[in-house]
């Protein structure tokens, strides 16, 4: 029954910026972490970036950090992926996440357990 709904991609040139958001639109979910995954044509579903619920600890993937910026609400219910200096490369559908999972198995989509629909990111050169 619970139901996360992702919203704010679309399509941007290079340098632009976006930002995505995820929402627990039914039910409530427990669990100590909130992430954003990407997955491009042909290639396994990857983390870009988790937090933990308590907002303490922030986790990058190398080829975001500096340019990504994670972040939750103050219910903790939805999460934000503010995106910068956006290239090509991160042209992707972007997935939301959330489970219960040790700090160490955060990059690990099978340990997530309710998923947000995906919404398209499209950079253009």
């Amino acid at each position: 029954q619970v139901q996360l709904v992702e919203s704010g991609g679309g399509l941007v040139q290079a340098v632009g910026s976006l930002r995505l958001s995820c929402a627990v639109s039914r039910g409530s979910v427990g669990g100590s972490t909130m992430g954003w995954f990407r997955q491009a044509p042909g290639t396994e579903r990857a983390l870009v970036a988790s937090i933990r619920r308590s907002g303490a600890a922030t986790f990058y993937a190398d080829s975001v950090k500096g340019r990504f910026t994670i972040s939750g609400d103050n219910g903790k219910n939805t999460v934000y992926l503010q995106m910068n200096s956006l290239k090509p490369e991160d042209t992707a559908v972007y997935y939301c996440a959330f489970g219960n999972l040790l700090l160490r198995d955060t990059s690990y989509a099978r340990n997530y357990d309710y998923w947000g629909q995906g919404t398209q990111v499209t950079v253009s050169s």
